[in-house]
């Protein structure tokens, strides 16, 4: 007679790890979407509890919300209960993406927030003269070449971009008052002026629920057999891939995750 014993179901944790872009190869709907569909289906057996782990600096804050708004959507299809665990970072676009969760978890040391919006570049129009070269912009539509970087910055223009910005911050202060509320304890001129925090005061001032990392909170879920159940995207680590690219092509991908990343820091 075959001896059978009980074993902990697994819990599934899907890693959102990167920064957050349309681009392939980082953190998008496109990417995290397949894994967070794999895991809110393993979660309805695994007693209804799924898990982030959560590692992100920001970015796109288009992708922020498409990500954090499908998560809230199978959550309430599902009924599975979320719980966000930030690494080393989980600020901008990647605390958007956190306050998808029911609850947010952290490492005292974690850093947290950043709820802010930058924009900026570079003015090249004067080393232009100095070089006595001249900036020929030919546009159908009076704002078309706005922000061009060779020509002389405009205070109409300024105006425009801040706008820009505003509204942003002000989608990202709506979602985490909304996602929040009735959590934050400190006023919103602290927790909405773009400054993050380590994990230990994040839970003071509202914007995470505990301390902790993943193995804690599975075995709280599941006991202490209880396993982590990791669902990662693929990544190509092809040496003839790395080979074929040139330095160049390495140092422009380099410089646009930079830029992707302080877009929404």
């Amino acid at each position: 007679m075959p001896l059978l014993f009980w074993r902990a179901r697994p819990i599934p944790v899907v890693e959102l790890r990167g920064v957050i872009s349309a681009r392939p190869g980082t953190l998008n709907l496109q990417s995290a979407g397949p894994l967070l569909e794999r895991g809110f289906a393993l979660g309805k057996s695994a007693g209804k509890r799924l898990i982030l782990a959560v590692e992100s600096p920001g970015g796109s804050p288009v992708q922020s919300d498409l990500i954090g708004q499908f998560i809230r959507r199978r959550a309430e299809e599902s009924g599975v209960r979320v719980t966000a665990v930030i690494g080393d970072v989980g600020a901008s676009g990647g605390y958007w993406i956190a306050c998808a969760a029911d609850e947010i978890r952290a490492n005292p040391m974690s850093i947290v927030g950043s709820i802010g919006v930058i924009g900026g570049g570079f003015g090249v129009n004067r080393l232009l003269q100095r070089l006595d070269v001249d900036r020929r912009l030919y546009t159908a539509g009076r704002n078309k070449g706005r922000l061009d970087p060779f020509s002389p910055e405009r205070p109409e223009d300024v105006e425009f971009v801040q706008g820009l910005l505003d509204d942003l911050h002000g989608h990202f202060k709506a979602w985490v008052r909304t996602r929040r509320a009735g959590r934050l304890k400190a006023p919103e001129e602290e927790l909405f002026d773009g400054s993050y925090m380590v994990g230990s005061r994040a839970l003071e001032a509202g914007l995470i629920d505990a301390l902790g990392d993943i193995d804690g909170l599975v075995r709280e879920m599941g006991g202490t057999k209880a396993k982590a159940l990791w669902l990662r995207p693929r990544r190509s680590r092809s040496l003839l891939r790395l080979l074929g690219r040139g330095a160049g092509d390495a140092m422009g991908e380099v410089a646009e995750m930079w830029r992707e990343t302080r877009q929404f820091r």
